[in-house]
């Protein structure tokens, strides 16, 4: 009896209430070389005491083997003039105009070019910024951007690698804010309902949309920010990589394509759903390989009669599926590619040492750009001995494009340093190698389980 299709958002539910919905590797494409001191940016936004500091501060407590260093929103509060302070109790210190964003842009464009800069310290009694003290923020590996409105500026949110949103209870906020304002900042309590709930509804819920990552009951939810540390780690492993092999691109990671992840690497799911989601993984990387071909301008006409100035597509393509695992790709590859021509390699790999065994090409080969498709990237021997024949069939190694689904950083490392004008297209990093060279945590035997043919 056939396993029904496990709906989506009960995968997402089941993973605590942390939500994954559109990381991005970097603001600028991954093939573009990168600074190697260019530090990993987190924004962490949410309602006024809605948790946002604690969430802050057990990410740094858990990430003691980086450099991390937290910068505050509130310290870029603009002084108030004296007409200003007069009126203080009608001042609206949750409004955008509070903070002095240009001055937030220029200090973290600097630190993101590892620069030291001088953050100003803000007396939240005076309303005034101190005149004789800052404090120095070193580059580090990691910054962490915390306030209310630090996703409302584009700009900003344009220099983050990853964006929190931590969400608390209306209630439960209100009460954290009445104890702070009133015992820490010397401000009024009717400024609640005045300035700070329509400001949260106005600018800082509308926000929430460019939140990759939602954690729910803020600072209580340590199940949540744990998975959320574990998947900081990850990423700052696949951005340091990016880095260092500006060949490598990682696909825009998405709850979607976390889900799907979460779903293929489940042992227990059946057949027709492993295939279902990894055809649609799959797709999704061949989309973004085909991304890195040429193209060249083309006018048509379209039905109005106006000209759409366009781009052709490469005609001079094909795929080559490293048997077999490989042969799982042409699905999604085909679908992509109408009557594409599809070469065959075979490889046969014993620990570390591999060998040829058979290999069909395209006769002209040569003078086509190559889509080299294995959905496991280990221990890149394989890859490099396939990748090796076809340069020796005349491939230029830039018009080759390798695709796989998960990529271990051993691999990564083998492949990138030997082929470094290789680029390579994957959709998830993973942790490493085990005694047994298997990828962790991994797929499995990808092509038993896509084809079949594993025991059970």
């Amino acid at each position: 009896m056939e396993t029904k299709r496990i709906p989506m958002d009960m995968v997402i539910d089941c993973v605590s209430g942390a939500h994954f919905s559109g990381w991005q590797p970097s603001t600028t494409s991954s093939s573009s070389p990168t600074s190697s001191h260019q530090p990993f940016i987190i924004g962490v936004a949410g309602g006024t005491a809605s948790g946002k500091t604690t969430v802050c501060d057990i990410i740094i407590q858990q990430l003691q083997d980086h450099r991390v260093v937290l910068v505050c929103q509130d310290s870029f509060y603009r002084g108030l003039t004296n007409d200003e302070l007069k009126r203080v109790h009608e001042y609206n210190f949750d409004h955008p105009n509070a903070f002095d964003t240009e001055q937030l842009v220029e200090t973290l464009g600097q630190l993101k070019s590892g620069q030291s800069v001088q953050i100003p310290i803000y007396d939240f009694k005076l309303h005034q910024r101190s005149t004789d003290r800052s404090r120095q923020v070193n580059g580090s590996d990691v910054i962490i951007m915390e306030g209310i409105l630090v996703f409302h500026e584009q700009r900003v949110r344009n220099m983050m690698n990853m964006k929190i949103f931590v969400d608390a209870d209306p209630d439960v906020r209100l009460a954290r804010r009445i104890k702070r304002d009133t015992v820490e900042r010397g401000r009024d309590i009717q400024s609640y309902a005045k300035f700070v709930k329509p400001a949260y509804e106005d600018f800082i819920l509308p926000s929430k949309k460019y939140a990759d990552i939602i954690i729910p009951r803020g600072g209580e939810n340590r199940v949540a920010i744990d998975l959320i540390v574990q998947h900081i780690r990850t990423k700052l492993g696949q951005h340091n990589l990016c880095k260092i092999y500006p060949n490598l691109n990682v696909i825009q990671s998405t709850f979607q394509t976390r889900g799907m992840h979460t779903l293929i690497r489940d042992r227990d799911i059946s057949k027709h759903d492993f295939i279902f989601y990894s055809d649609r993984l799959i797709r999704l990387v061949v989309e973004h390989g085909l991304g890195y071909l040429p193209f060249t301008e083309k006018p048509v006409i379209t039905p109005t009669g106006s000209i759409y100035t366009g781009v052709d597509f490469c005609k001079k393509l094909c795929g080559v599926s490293i048997i077999r695992s490989g042969e799982s790709m042409e699905n999604a590859f085909r679908a992509c590619c109408k009557g594409i021509k599809i070469g065959k390699i075979l490889i046969h790999r014993d620990g570390d040492e591999t060998q040829l065994i058979y290999e069909k090409l395209p006769k002209d080969i040569s003078e086509r750009h190559v889509l080299l498709m294995d959905p496991v990237l280990g221990t890149g021997n394989t890859a490099s001995e396939a990748v090796e024949l076809l340069i020796k069939k005349g491939v230029p190694e830039s018009q080759i494009i390798f695709l796989n689904l998960i990529s271990a950083p051993e691999g990564i490392q083998c492949v990138c340093k030997r082929f470094p004008h290789m680029k390579i297209v994957t959709s998830e990093i993973e942790e490493g190698l085990n005694d047994q060279l298997q990828v962790i945590p991994g797929l499995g035997q990808f092509g038993d389980r896509y084809f079949g043919t594993d025991d059970s």
